[in-house]
């Protein structure tokens, strides 16, 4: 793979590519489906910051490009933003709104925080971790490493659903890329090939709307 963050192959890796391509397949064909209306929203907000464009498949197996994905814990949204961390990144969230389910401005909030992350920290890997688990685990973890210059050298010290993470995020680069070498083939999903805005100059109702 051609990307900016380094993407080693290893066993690890293996396992979440044996599973995408098999278990998940199905999974992955609405993906690729999906994916035409989904990435240029993510690619624009990435670019906006100036990250890696290869961050546009952290959705993927962050909430399985499903915007009204709710983890047990209460991350929701296509990036999985706890509620706090969400206000946090000027997300409204309240009893009308969740915009940890607005594709675009969620997308924005999760660049600016990747962002940060990699401020702190230096390294794609390590800012991944920290995305999944939070900076002070990251932190704590490099600390009983002895220091660590990227997520493999942590590795030990990370929570154990952190140490899929990085592996899982590897995988779904490989496969949303090679899915054709496992014969997998995008479904159709009904989403939009692409969005706009239209102004209205008289009143419209909701329903009206929603039909079109």
């Amino acid at each position: 793979l051609p990307t900016i963050i380094e993407m080693p192959y290893n066993d690890v890796v293996q396992k979440f590519i044996d599973l995408y391509s098999g278990q998940l397949r199905r999974s992955v064909s609405y993906m690729l489906g999906a994916q035409n209306f989904y990435m240029p929203i993510f690619e624009e907000a990435l670019e906006a910051y100036g990250l890696p464009l290869e961050l546009k498949y952290l959705p993927v197996i962050e909430s399985g490009l499903n915007p009204n994905a709710t983890s047990r814990v209460g991350a929701a949204g296509l990036w999985q933003f706890m509620a706090t961390t969400g206000k946090q990144y000027d997300l409204q969230i309240d009893s009308y709104i969740d915009e940890r389910r607005d594709p675009e401005k969620s997308s924005y909030a999760a660049a600016r925080m990747l962002s940060d992350l990699y401020k702190r920290f230096g390294d794609w890997t390590l800012a991944l971790a920290a995305y999944n688990c939070g900076p002070g685990r990251v932190s704590s973890a490099i600390t009983k490493a002895g220091g660590g210059a990227d997520f493999w050298a942590v590795y030990q010290h990370l929570p154990k659903e952190t140490r899929g993470y990085v592996p899982a995020f590897i995988a779904a680069n490989y496969v949303m890329n090679y899915y054709a070498d496992y014969n997998i083939t995008p479904l159709s999903t009904g989403l939009p090939n692409c969005c706009d805005t239209i102004v209205i100059e008289k009143d419209v109702t909701l329903a009206k709307i929603a039909n079109v």
